[in-house]
């Protein structure tokens, strides 16, 4: 048999690999049809029984129902059906101090009940996740553009949603946004400080036409940065993979920058690639000593994990967490580590994404069987439960929060629809340029409207 060329065998795995994220892209985009409540819109935050509904989940499930009509998983009439019931649910649910209203001063709150759409297990009113609620509003708000009734309602009920956020008022009378506020408690004790996930709820906080962000909230925001040097790479410091991905998930930072990445000749895109490349070099240095972490084998994040629980494993006694913020290389770490960030990274270093996706997905068969692409976490040196098929922990759970992320960067990765949408909002563009980024796109485009202080 004549052996194939070097450049065939490289056509083929480019072609296997294009195959797998399209398949793992679909299998993903059917937690947002399946795990619904398709009268108010509402995503399941967890597939465990009785489990309320996310509302950034729900936020992400919008921005994925664009990509299901672009790819063929649903049509566009149905996207639209399924969009504007979640927009008239969050326009037409009680907002006000009571405890059990869905939302407050714009805002809505972590947990949401799937039936009744009221708040749950007295969570807070999340001020992180009502901002990506509030951007696949704008998102789906930008992609039905068509003159039909319908896509004109999303239109509308997508801007009145975001022109509603006070978040001057959660700031609490400081410089920074706080977490969230409860109506037992009041404002909660944290804010938004440090390098973390809120670089998106400033950029939407700034370009509110109506209660917008001071803009001296950034810089505050940014002077409680820490830069850094991992592994010979310089960069904007955190240790989460997540934080380096879901405010990119929607926009595209790639070149622009602001007054702190102009200081260190970078850009947050840049940033994350850079966070990218720290994981798998700490996955291949892997200085505690577990099992599986390699070149291929990496993806330490927030996420469950099999404890709390101590195990003694080959002599080494072993201190197993449930859901913590894991992060590299100053931990926690336990062993546990989450395929869909590995798949959120794409965007940033392909080169060394392709080849993990490829090991989860044929290696460690991390997709094998499961509804929704790849379950939340996996953890190799953990044994799991006896007789599981894996031969150690594998989360038996999905979240749509992990799932929402693996769409989209695919899908920006491939075509950059999100981005696209996203660069054309008014809104974001006045928020980046309010919080002071300059260049590449945004030197193309008109400059959007001036918020009213």
């Amino acid at each position: 048999m004549r052996a194939h060329s070097p450049e065939t065998n490289s056509v083929a795995n480019t072609s296997a690999m294009q195959d797998d994220l399209a398949i793992l892209q679909r299998e993903t985009f059917d937690y947002f049809i399946h795990e619904a409540n398709p009268a108010n819109g509402l995503i399941l935050d967890k597939t465990e029984a009785d489990w309320p509904a996310s509302i950034a989940a729900t936020g992400l499930a919008l921005a994925c129902y664009p990509v299901g009509v672009e790819r063929g998983f649903m049509t566009r009439s149905a996207a639209a059906e399924r969009t504007l019931a979640t927009l008239r649910f969050f326009w037409n649910s009680p907002q006000g101090p009571e405890p059990d209203a869905t939302g407050y001063r714009g805002f809505y709150y972590h947990f949401l009940d799937m039936q009744t759409g009221r708040r749950t297990w007295q969570c807070e009113l999340s001020t992180i996740d009502s901002t990506f609620l509030l951007a696949g509003a704008l998102a789906a708000g930008q992609y039905f553009d068509a003159d039909t009734a319908p896509e004109a309602e999303i239109r509308t009920l997508a801007e009145a949603l975001y022109h509603r956020a006070d978040w001057r008022w959660a700031q609490d009378g400081g410089e920074t946004v706080a977490h969230g506020w409860t109506p037992e408690h009041g404002f909660l004790k944290y804010r938004w400080q440090g390098y973390d996930e809120a670089l998106l709820l400033y950029v939407l906080g700034l370009g509110s036409p109506n209660h917008p962000l001071p803009e001296t909230s950034y810089p505050a925001w940014t002077a409680t940065f820490r830069w850094e040097n991992c592994y010979g790479y310089e960069y904007l410091y955190a240790g989460s993979l997540f934080i380096h991905q879901l405010s990119h998930v929607w926009i595209d930072f790639r070149v622009i920058q602001d007054a702190f990445m102009r200081s260190k000749r970078s850009d947050y895109f840049e940033n994350s690639r850079r966070a990218t490349f720290v994981q798998q070099r700490y996955a291949v240095d892997n200085p505690r000593g577990f099992e599986g972490y390699g070149e291929h084998c990496w993806g330490i994040t927030a996420s469950e994990g099999p404890g709390p629980s101590t195990l003694k494993l080959n002599g080494i006694e072993r201190q197993f967490e449930g859901y913590v913020a894991r992060g590299v290389p100053y931990g926690p770490d336990d062993g546990t580590l989450a395929p869909w960030s590995v798949a959120a990274s794409l965007p940033f270093a392909p080169e060394i994404v392709r080849p993990a996706i490829s090991f989860c997905i044929h290696q460690a068969k991390l997709k094998a069987a499961n509804a929704y692409g790849f379950k939340a976490a996996f953890n190799p040196t953990h044994p799991g439960t006896s007789g599981n098929a894996f031969g150690w922990w594998v989360s038996p759970w999905h979240f749509g929060l992990n799932e929402g992320p693996v769409v989209l960067m695919i899908e920006n990765e491939c075509s950059g629809l999100l981005w696209r949408l996203m660069r054309s909002c008014r809104y974001i563009r006045s928020g980046l340029q309010r919080a002071g980024f300059e260049g590449g796109w945004l030197r193309e485009l008109e400059p959007g409207p001036t918020p009213t202080a």
